[in-house]
């Protein structure tokens, strides 16, 4: 059976790719000719739309269909439907059968001490991934049979997707360090092709790119991390590993010219690559950008897959991060800072789809502020509640975007509650549940994490609630910005709003399911991932902080109330700044120009890093191109030596005119000069 689960997308995903080959072949026969259409993802399009900030997520075009389509479609979302239903059979199985495994595959490296074997582990932190997973993969991939029903490519788009989700199981049930490292290489190669997947686009080129990068620089810090732990250990296995860290303590690395901690050198090396998967502050900036690609990959990235990449792997590594205390405290303050940091620019985007991408960066700094606090399991509830309503959020947006021809600016919407009911149905739902209203699944799992900051014994505990509480408020105000400029008052853009209509059944049906879970995912497990049920639940697929439970039960009960409080503060400014007198906004801005500025160019952490990083990176890069390779190598070599001797042996070459008498004068003249030589040189003596 979780063979079948893991495999299955995998299978969809060569079968996706074979149709789109042969639809390749069949579109352009000979191989050696690509044909290039003007059409809605060209330059030319996009390059028009630089005088606004206007984005569009365009994938009408004018191509036919490629060969197999609809095939291609089928066949992918039917195994990842088989997959997320044995995925659901396998969580009650684990989780509340407690029938763990260890499935060993097949023997993989054997070199020296390095020992791995590929094997699938099934307990119960992997049993909540695989149900998010395929969950949310399987309603994204139904969806999109809708969304992408005009692009001409969707047998490659489908089989990027599965790839995608195929890459993310195998990083959820990996035994070992190099196994998890091949399945978190593997979602970000995937993402790398979907973010990019409109590849006429330069924008969406550029953003695929800083994606890779910026992954690569977090990624650098996680290799380091298992080097270390092969180093210390001896082994890359998880059960060796969390049997050999207590005999860590105490014990350093030579690190350049300091003794540090072995633990906490390790933990904050493994962090960092949870950093770059997870978007954390600092290493954030890739994900606004991931937007230029097709909403339903935004949903996938950003609900399922790879942003969770980093929480999960905090959590599988719990053992470790328990004895290095200095560690959590680190990861705490990076959880706390960015779910604050992520609100501020939440509150004056206006991209309906970046609001939600920052709204996704403010939520995983929630659960890291989780982890930090030893309450890994509640890290974990949020990220099961967060994947459906986060999910509903992105595919509602994408209905918008779809009822709207393609305008992805709020302030262009305005009165769609009478066009599009079901979508700002369920789109309430999703936004009720993120701001964490009563009984909502935000509710139980948000409120949980912020508890857990308050009653840690994490040194930034207070640090980390105060933060949180704060974000909690801000998290409201652009949550219920995005609902009342899109839905309600007057239509900003007559004509696009004369022929909004409802999203086809294919993508209706899927955001309706996530509504359901919106809601029902919170409660019924509260006890199972915040509760008393979590030893017997969870057992020792991670390791809890002691007592980090009941000392969240006994705090006060103002703490408690407090988020719930701040949500409702901030749904009524919310209200009054775009309901009842919408003037105020434009009004604060005008009077705190800077704040506003500073907000919405996202703290200037773009053109920061284009002063540090990139520019001085081009220049080096030019300096090199011109002086190093041209001038220096070009010049003594292809232009220097080797083209001196051409010269010369062009001119040498003349000589050779086969003509007799040629040869005969210059056989006279050498024996002229050999007898002069002869007559009055050292030959003559």
């Amino acid at each position: 059976m979780y063979q079948a689960i893991v495999f299955l997308p995998l299978l969809g995903a060569v079968i996706a790719a074979i149709i789109s080959l042969v639809g390749a072949h069949a579109r352009c026969p000979s191989g050696d000719a690509v044909e290039h259409h003007d059409d809605a993802h060209g330059a030319d399009v996009h390059a028009s739309e630089a005088h606004d900030d206007h984005d569009h997520d365009d994938h009408h075009v004018a191509e036919p269909a490629a060969w197999g389509s609809r095939a291609a479609e089928l066949i992918t979302t039917g195994l990842l439907f088989v997959s997320a239903a044995l995925s659901w059979f396998a969580f009650v199985d684990v989780g509340f059968l407690h029938h763990d495994a260890r499935i060993p595959l097949f023997p993989w490296i054997y070199s020296g001490d390095l020992q791995v074997m590929w094997s699938l582990r099934i307990d119960t932190l992997t049993a909540v991934m695989l149900v998010v997973v395929n969950t949310v993969s399987s309603l994204v991939h139904l969806y999109s049979i809708g969304y992408m029903d005009e692009d001409p490519y969707r047998p490659r788009f489908f089989g990027y997707l599965s790839l995608f989700t195929f890459a993310m199981l195998m990083l959820v049930t990996a035994d070992n360090l190099v196994q998890l490292f091949f399945g978190w290489e593997g979602v970000g190669l995937a993402s790398y092709l979907l973010i990019g997947f409109w590849y006429h686009k330069p924008s969406a080129n550029a953003a695929a790119i800083k994606a890779f990068i910026v992954n690569r620089v977090g990624d650098f810090g996680f290799a380091l991390g298992i080097f270390a732990v092969f180093m210390m250990i001896g082994s890359v296995n998880f059960e060796t590993i969390f049997a050999g860290a207590p005999g860590l303590t105490g014990k350093t690395i030579h690190f350049f010219a300091w003794d540090v901690d072995a633990l906490t050198l390790i933990c904050l090396f493994l962090f960092m690559g949870a950093m770059g998967k997870s978007a954390q502050f600092l290493l954030h900036t890739w994900l606004p950008d991931a937007m230029e690609g097709p909403t339903p990959v935004s949903a996938l990235i950003h609900a399922a897959t790879m942003v969770t990449a980093g929480v999960f792997m905090v959590a599988r590594l719990s053992p470790l991060f328990e004895l290095a205390p200095t560690a959590n405290a680190v990861v705490m303050f990076f959880g706390a800072t960015t779910a604050f940091f992520a609100a501020t620019i939440g509150l004056v985007q206006n991209d309906i789809k970046r609001i939600v991408a920052y709204s996704t960066c403010s939520q995983l700094g929630y659960m890291f502020v989780a982890m930090g606090a030893g309450a890994y399991s509640v890290g974990m509830f949020h990220l099961f509640t967060h994947a459906f309503f986060k999910a509903l959020l992105f595919l509602g947006s994408g209905s918008v975007i779809y009822a709207m021809h393609h305008e992805q600016d709020i302030r262009m919407m305005g009165g769609l509650w009478r066009k599009i009911p079901y979508t700002f149905g369920v789109m309430t739902i999703g936004t009720l549940a993120l701001t964490g209203f009563p009984l909502f699944a935000g509710y139980f799992s948000k409120d949980a994490i912020i508890e857990s900051a308050y009653a840690s014994h994490n040194p930034l505990g207070t640090y980390a609630f105060i933060l949180t509480v704060v974000a909690a408020g801000l998290t409201a105000f652009y949550s219920w910005r995005l609902i009342f400029k899109t839905f309600f008052g007057e239509p900003h853009d007559q004509e696009h709003y004369e022929g909004a209509h409802e999203s086809p059944l294919w993508m209706l049906i899927p955001i309706g399911v996530l509504a359901v879970g919106s809601i029902f995912s919170g409660f019924p497990f509260k006890e199972l991932f915040a509760g008393n049920g979590v030893d017997e639940f969870f057992r020792d697929s991670v390791k809890m902080h002691p007592k980090i439970i009941e000392d969240m039960e006994e705090i006060s009960e103002w703490v408690k109330l407090l988020p719930t409080a701040m949500m409702v503060v901030g749904a009524y400014i919310s209200y009054v700044f775009y309901i009842r007198r919408p003037y105020l906004p434009e009004e604060l801005a005008a009077q705190q120009p800077m704040l506003y500025q500073f907000l919405l160019n996202k703290w200037y952490f773009d053109e920061l890093y284009d002063l540090i990083f990139v520019n001085p990176a081009k220049r080096i890069g030019y300096f090199l191109w011109k002086y190093g390779d041209g001038w220096t190598i070009d010049g003594l070599g292809p232009d220097g030596v080797s083209a001196r001797v051409l010269d010369i042996t062009r001119n040498v070459v003349k000589i050779q005119t086969g003509y007799l008498y040629h040869y005969a004068f210059a056989m006279l003249i050498g024996a002229a000069g050999l007898i002069t030589w002869f007559m009055f040189g050292v030959g003559g003596q």
